[in-house]
């Protein structure tokens, strides 16, 4: 799962991106609410963790933006400002939490992790069709046959992103966006290796579930006919 960090104090910032990432999510930072708005617009992340202080654009006004495009992702707002006002504020705009400054950084933590089980209704799998993947094991299984195998990080990546958004043909460029990053510097030939260990595996476990190719489009994960 992808998380953006919209924070203007870089140290704080990066501390809460370099704790996220051991518990294997992928993050992102924007140090101002310019960049911020504009990477949070971007449909990738799962997850927003949002400083209302920032230059150039508010927090408040980047939570805005965001509800008016995208009513799914979790936002936690990150503020010194503490008082009741503030926090039904950023609730009333469509905030999923709201965490004052300062705090300590397993909380934040835990207050992300409680988000996004929340969006996987609190279960340890994702499925589509026969297809299982695995959140704790990191594996992939097949109700169908039975097969279980084991698949890496940017594999488990891929097959998240895709079971999340089953029949609908995702391009290149999001498929980069959400994977690697908007500023990676991965080739196409990185993505093509990879959609072509996961078909493998996905071969290997004799599931009913393929990943298409839709000509100038993109991919699209589908249930074989």
């Amino acid at each position: 799962m992808r998380i953006l960090v919209v924070e203007d104090e870089r140290s704080l910032a990066q501390m809460v991106a370099d704790r996220l990432k051991r518990d294997k999510y992928t993050v992102d930072v924007s140090n101002d609410g310019e960049e911020g708005l504009y990477n949070a617009l971007s449909g990738i992340y799962d997850l927003i963790i949002l400083d209302i202080m920032l230059p150039h654009v508010d927090g408040i006004e980047i939570l805005k933006e965001v509800r008016k495009s995208d009513h799914d992702v979790k936002v936690i707002m990150l503020t010194a400002k503490a008082e009741l006002e503030d926090r039904l504020t950023g609730f009333g705009l469509g905030a999923n939490d709201y965490v004052p400054k300062p705090f300590h950084i397993e909380e934040l933590a835990a207050r992300v992790n409680a988000q996004l089980s929340i969006g996987k209704a609190m279960s340890d799998t994702l499925d589509f069709a026969d297809l299982t993947l695995n959140y704790k094991t990191s594996s992939i299984s097949s109700g169908r046959t039975d097969e279980r195998i084991t698949v890496n990080n940017k594999e488990f990546q891929l097959l998240e992103y895709f079971m999340s958004n089953p029949e609908r043909i995702l391009s290149k460029e999001m498929i980069y966006d959400h994977i690697w990053g908007m500023d990676s510097d991965a080739m196409s030939n990185n993505l093509e290796a990879y959609m072509s260990f996961v078909r493998k595996k996905l071969k290997l476990i004799g599931s009913e579930v393929s990943i298409r190719t839709v000509r100038n489009m993109g991919y699209s994960m589908e249930r074989e006919k």
